[in-house]
């Protein structure tokens, strides 16, 4: 059952784009007697997007560790969840690193969308100052110059990540 629901979220998360979770959440959930605020609304379709493509790209490292780590772990006695946390989990993250890098870059981007709904954001201020000074090729660029600043930062710290994980595997 719990595993039918997660399978439900992940799909609907990933198969509905986000400007349209973004929506739901802040103008649908009124209806039914929830109301958020454009931050919070926008942290929690953002969490909740970017949360179903990690579970994804988590998902696959784990089904990429070999059969054959498992049958070790069991066969040395450790428990399920111990097998899990000791052996599974580290080799899958070091297989995982690359994907979840990705979905964290896209959500560095994907955080321009929550203007929408009013939270005043990178491109949100960029349209405001555009309309005070007509000088659209300029500021968007200086937002697009932030914007990679940002990912090639998060760039750096996926390389570090994964070099030190495959020395850490190769001890």
């Amino acid at each position: 059952m719990l595993a039918q629901a997660a399978a439900f979220y992940v799909s609907a998360m990933r198969g509905t784009p986000l400007l349209v979770q973004i929506f739901v959440i802040y103008y649908g959930l009124p209806g039914a007697g929830i109301e958020l605020g454009p931050v919070t609304a926008g942290i929690l379709a953002l969490t909740l997007n970017v949360a179903a493509y990690l579970s994804e790209s988590l998902r696959g490292g784990i089904a990429g560790v070999h059969r054959g780590q498992w049958d070790a772990g069991l066969s040395l006695g450790l428990s399920w969840w111990q097998t899990m946390c000791h052996i599974i989990v580290p080799q899958a993250l070091r297989l995982s690193v690359p994907s979840l890098s990705n979905s964290l870059i896209s959500l560095i981007k994907d955080t321009s969308l929550v203007s929408v709904i009013t939270v005043t954001e990178l491109m949100l201020a960029t349209k405001e100052v555009i309309a005070q000074t007509f000088q659209p090729l300029p500021l968007y660029l200086a937002a697009a110059g932030i914007y990679w600043v940002l990912s090639a930062s998060f760039e750096r710290v996926q390389r570090y990540v994964e070099r030190r994980l495959e020395l850490a595997h190769k001890r």
